[in-house]
């Protein structure tokens, strides 16, 4: 799915997760959780907060499957201070103990099952110290607000862009999101399935893992996450001993 061109314009992105305010007040919060230890990112990609996060004195590696994602990190990283296995975040294992993994914007519904999605928290805790911290961002399903009857929820629109997440097996809970783009210079669309979560969902998975939650917020702000957010952050804790 990540291929040379995906990953060329993935930084060319308009979306609110590259707005520099989002950029500083997510970093913040991952500094936070770091404190004076190391950082893991799950589907690093290009780096969009790993490279700030080093930049704040933060020791940080990231796993990432796309080669060519890894390859455009690596080019913004002249000193090589983000660390980058190629691999999935199943399966991969980075030498060292953290103080945080951490797995966002969405990143969660690329694994495309129940079993990896868990298979990917015993991971996350498999590379924490004890004490440390797995954070992850996500949507919440946005299935109550579809219309009887329809599969499709848009979550963007903007001049020759839309996009759309269409749901497709409600019992396996599969959807796509739909990239559609309009224009003299492009004319396209992108799919990308993934596999919707609960946030109740992810905290039994943390307890498989053997991990509890710490905190959950509507968003990196820390405001309280309700019955009506759209999106999480969330936090969940290996014990200490």
């Amino acid at each position: 799915m990540w291929n040379h061109a995906a990953a060329a314009a993935y930084d060319d992105s308009t979306g609110r997760e590259f707005d520099p305010a989002v950029i500083e007040q997510s970093v913040e919060v991952l500094a936070r959780l770091a404190g004076n230890g190391a950082a893991l990112e799950f589907a690093v990609g290009t780096g969009r907060l790993a490279l700030p996060l080093a930049a704040r004195g933060v020791r940080v590696a990231g796993i990432d499957s796309s080669p060519p994602m890894a390859e455009r990190l690596r080019g913004k990283d002249p000193d090589r201070t983000v660390d980058v296995t190629i691999g999935d975040m199943i399966t991969a294992h980075v030498e060292g103990a953290f103080s945080l993994v951490y797995l966002v914007f969405n990143g969660i519904g690329n694994l495309l099952s129940q079993d990896e999605q868990v298979a990917c928290f015993e991971n996350a805790a498999a590379h924490l110290k004890p004490g440390g911290c797995f954070l992850v961002e996500s949507g919440v399903p946005g299935l109550r607000r579809l219309p009887l009857g329809t599969q499709a929820e848009v979550f963007a629109t903007r001049p020759g862009y839309v996009g759309y997440d269409l749901y497709v097996d409600l019992v396996a809970q599969l959807a796509a999101s739909h990239h559609v783009v309009t224009g003299d210079a492009e004319v396209g669309e992108f799919v990308s399935p993934f596999r919707y979560v609960w946030p109740s969902e992810l905290d039994l998975m943390a307890r498989i893992a053997g991990m509890k939650l710490r905190s959950r917020w509507a968003d990196w702000d820390a405001s309280p996450f309700t019955g009506e957010s759209p999106s999480h952050v969330s936090v969940w804790q290996r014990p200490k001993a």
